[in-house]
């Protein structure tokens, strides 16, 4: 009988441990206080005393990318989908109050393009060293018969740390302002509805659309923002924050918000191109466009001095703007949505 090996069956154990130790220095340089060991062993060691937290909360976060990564898979642009995933699971840390601390990532495949998930990896490693966040391990699954040739699904899981008087949301009342900070474009969340308007337009990722080629401007990063939201949470300026992802301002907006409370948002504001663009492409309502999409806005920070609040994000890189008031009535309105995506 001819003797079989697991590379005959579709999993190449040489490739898993080249990836290994292509992605070591990766992991290396996100090093921060706190982390212990090197990457490789069976379990990732961290320590809460080193990092300087003396009554420590610890928060979780797992996300994935979505479908963003079949445009990725098929224009063979890998390299930003990585900072994608750290993005979506830290954002969600921060409005919280907490700060990352080590993020751990899952990489699936049919056979492993040693190449490519390096790519992914890398772009993993950055989105930590923007966040502050030490990348401690994760998985590299080779699962053949799973996925068609090609084809990987990413997940990231993230753990983050806040005292306990700094948990976020704290004391939310009426007439405190909300600010937004701008999205870099679609960011991880409504590639579902984006893949079927280009399907349906009979465009091509390499289709020229206002702002330049379609699939450079969809696979523009998640921004990351850790460093300017921590930034006004330790002034003691931030008393609520919301990332908003899928579900968009609607959704998003009412978990950083009492069940007492709403909140009174005012339009036209500024907004990446791709958004009227989606619109006017596929006829879609501003009410749905608002409910799927972050429409220009990819983080909310509830404040009750929003000129010093301003002026810190503006210190920090950022380009804030007033978006609303919180309101003493449920429900997110939102004004002048008809000349949103005009």
């Amino acid at each position: 009988m001819t003797s079989v090996t697991y590379r005959d069956a579709g999993v190449d154990i040489e490739a898993g441990d080249a990836l290994v130790e292509a992605i070591k220095p990766l992991a290396k340089a996100t090093s921060r206080a706190g982390v212990m060991g090197a990457l490789g062993g069976f379990g990732a060691l961290f320590d809460l005393k080193a990092a300087g937290y003396a009554d420590p909360i610890l928060v979780s976060t797992t996300d994935g990318v979505g479908t963003k990564l079949k445009i990725a898979i098929e224009t063979g642009i890998h390299d930003f989908v990585g900072i994608d995933l750290v993005a979506m699971c830290v954002n969600d840390l921060i409005v919280q109050g907490a700060a990352p601390l080590f993020f751990l990532d899952y990489f699936a495949t049919g056979a492993l393009d040693v190449a490519a998930a390096q790519k992914v990896i890398a772009g993993i490693a950055q989105g930590c060293k923007l966040a502050d966040c030490a990348l401690v391990g994760g998985e590299t699954a080779e699962m053949p018969g799973m996925y068609a040739k090609g084809d990987y699904d990413l997940a990231g899981f993230s753990v983050g740390a806040a005292e306990r008087a700094a948990l976020l949301p704290a004391n939310v009342a009426p007439g405190d302002a909300i600010i937004a900070l701008p999205s870099s474009g679609v960011h991880s969340n409504g590639f579902s509805l984006v893949r079927r308007i280009f399907a349906d337009a009979g465009l091509g990722w390499d289709s020229q659309i206002p702002g330049g080629r379609a699939a450079e401007i969809l696979m523009q990063p998640t921004r990351i923002y850790v460093r300017s939201v921590l930034a006004i949470h330790k002034k003691n300026l931030l008393k609520a924050a919301a990332h908003i992802t899928g579900g968009g301002l609607p959704g998003n907006l009412p978990r950083a918000l009492p069940e007492h409370c709403g909140a009174r948002l005012s339009g036209p504001w500024a907004m990446p191109g791709i958004f009227p663009f989606l619109a006017k492409t596929a006829n879609i309502a501003p009410a749905e466009m608002l409910r799927v999409f972050n429409c220009g806005v990819g983080m909310t920070l509830i404040v009750a001095d929003a000129a010093a609040a301003m002026a810190e994000l503006r210190a920090a890189g950022e380009a804030p703007f007033l978006l609303g008031v919180v309101t003493d009535t449920p429900g997110v309105v939102i004004e002048g949505t008809d000349q949103l995506f005009a």
